[in-house]
């Protein structure tokens, strides 16, 4: 599978464009300054992680998207493939992320319970979801949440743990079949 398929299916799983795509697909990106490769701290990427993990936790099937180190590789697609203004919404969103998370529980996004974890990012998950709707025209295109799923579901499922773990995977695949059944509760192939 190229990059151009890969992120064709992973933009149908998440139901519409892919925010950074472009650079991506081109291999150009600017240049990056020697701060980009820290474009999020230590907490940030880590706060990534634990929302990475709400959005697909570990399973005993498989594990979840902190084990696959979705904050590092959202480090590296926003600072490498979004534009300035991107950047700022996706960083700002995370800093909403974290004042919601302490307005409503008292503590920041990272200490909060599983199923409180669970809550606030469903209902940043509404909110995402009547965005383009309601919008001013002058708000941004997206919804900082929205991003955030898109990275970690296109994340996970192109890492090694995704691709190996959670879904089937053949290495050097035999023949081509169009139509295997697909059994209940069977993975589907990565």
């Amino acid at each position: 599978m190229n990059r151009r398929e890969a992120l064709s299916a992973v933009s149908f799983l998440v139901g519409g464009t892919i925010i950074g795509a472009e650079a991506f697909l081109s291999g150009c990106s600017k240049p990056a300054p020697a701060t980009q490769s820290g474009f999020f701290s230590a907490n940030e990427i880590a706060l990534l992680d634990e929302v990475g993990e709400t959005i697909l936790p570990t399973t005993p099937s498989s594990p979840g998207a902190k084990e696959a180190e979705i904050g590092k590789f959202m480090n590296s697609i926003v600072a490498d493939c979004y534009s300035p203004g991107e950047q700022k919404i996706f960083k700002d969103g995370l800093t909403k992320l974290d004042d919601t998370s302490r307005s409503k529980y008292d503590k920041n996004f990272v200490r909060l319970s599983a199923d409180e974890k669970h809550d606030l990012l469903l209902g940043l998950d509404g909110e995402a979801a009547n965005w383009s709707h309601a919008r001013n025209p002058d708000d941004p295109e997206t919804h900082y949440y929205s991003m955030l799923k898109q990275l970690t579901i296109w994340g996970y499922f192109s890492s090694e743990i995704g691709a190996t773990k959670a879904l089937r995977h053949v290495a050097v695949p035999g023949r081509w079949e169009p139509c295997v059944p697909l059994q209940p509760g069977e993975k589907a192939w990565g």
